[in-house]
């Protein structure tokens, strides 16, 4: 089975050199994260969606994934180079050079379809269930429902999904009553090289679905990770949102923050800065290793979305058939919900459990502070 791909910044050097935030951002963005995903999360109607783009090299018959899901998630296409375009659209702005009073050494990243009937005698409905099946872009797949781990386990061998995982991961989403969706490679709608094989990004795919709490299912790509993997996730929601328990990005996130305003002119600090200084001043932070990065965080207003329709009014340096690209963006960012966008490299042995989200919060206050900008303590 091919790994599934579920799926920055500059440091301080006196001017920033626009070019390199640009190829960073492709680079560390698009075709490094072992695993990326586009979260969008409305929490006054239980709804979430997650949008990934596996990777895929090799025989179709090679490939297979296995998504778990709350509930039953309704399949949509997304445009091909949408996630190359988020990495473009939260390329962090320059420096305000007017800002902060003096340059400091560069500070390295802190550590419903048909279903199966039943027979008109009483027995008992089969343990694996098709609930739907289809196409989606280039990947056949089916949604399905299972009451038994080791029945799911068979039926994916007998179905020929070559999945590289144990029992006791599917039962993990099996017994919350979980549902799966397959999927495997349409060959009809891949190219072939010339030594046979298939190789290219898949369409990126949508899952809609309800739940009743935001969660990324981080646990069943354990089976994929040798001994680390980059998870990069872009979540959208009412509010500005972070992975819960130690997985937070706060203490790094406001240790680097509390650095940078250190350097700043006090008179341009905003109340809101002032504010959260005195946060911060309440309980000191150090980074931790445990902690997510975040990498970006903004409200989504409607003078920031213009980029997407009016290429002129981005001020970053990128090509400008990037820019212009920006809007296959349109309609997937909701004006006036929060983006952020938070990284973490984890060991295989911290993939116990899926990734809850939840609104940012430091200390009991709600964390509104954005980060779109370079600071001087940005990593670089």
């Amino acid at each position: 089975m091919k790994k599934l791909t579920l799926a920055l910044t500059l440091g301080w050097s006196g001017v920033a050199t626009a070019a390199c935030c640009y190829f960073a951002a492709l680079d560390k963005d698009v075709t490094q994260p072992a695993q990326r995903a586009f979260i969008s999360w409305d929490e006054k109607e239980k709804i979430e969606a997650f949008t990934v783009q596996p990777q895929f090299e090799g025989n179709a018959d090679e490939f297979g994934m296995v998504i778990p899901t709350p509930s039953k998630p309704k399949l949509q296409e997304m445009p091909k180079d949408f996630f190359r375009s988020l990495a473009v659209f939260t390329i962090l702005e320059p420096m305000d050079m007017s800002k902060f009073k003096r340059a400091m050494r560069p500070m390295s990243a802190s550590a419903g379809g048909p279903t199966t009937r039943s027979m008109e005698t009483k027995s008992a409905p089969p343990p694996v269930r098709v609930l739907e099946h289809g196409v989606v872009g280039n990947l056949d797949y089916k949604i399905l429902e299972a009451d038994k781990a080791d029945a799911f386990f068979q039926w994916l061998k007998a179905n020929k999904y070559h999945y590289g995982g144990d029992e006791a991961t599917l039962g993990f989403y099996v017994k919350q009553k979980w549902n799966f969706t397959v999927m495997k490679i349409d060959p009809r709608q891949m190219k072939r090289e010339a030594n046979g094989k298939f190789i290219g990004n898949i369409t990126p795919t949508r899952f809609t679905f309800r739940t009743e709490k935001a969660i990324y299912p981080l646990r069943i790509t354990q089976i994929s990770v040798k001994d680390r993997t980059d998870v990069l996730l872009y979540v959208m929601a009412r509010k500005k949102m972070d992975m819960d328990g130690s997985w937070t990005y706060e203490s790094n996130f406001l240790s680097m923050w509390n650095q940078a305003m250190s350097f700043a002119v006090p008179e341009k600090l905003t109340e809101q800065e002032k504010t959260w200084q005195g946060y911060v001043r309440q309980k000191p932070l150090s980074p931790t290793s445990s902690g997510a990065q975040l990498e970006w965080a903004g409200k989504l207003t409607s003078k920031r979305l213009e980029v997407l329709t009016h290429p002129d009014q981005y001020h970053r340096d990128a090509p400008p058939e990037e820019v212009k690209r920006l809007k296959i963006l349109s309609g997937h960012l909701k004006q006036d919900w929060y983006l952020t966008k938070f990284r973490k490299n984890f060991q295989r042995s911290e993939m116990t459990h899926d990734i809850g989200l939840v609104p940012a919060r430091y200390n009991g206050v709600s964390d509104d502070l954005e980060y779109v900008s370079i600071l001087p303590t940005s990593p670089p």
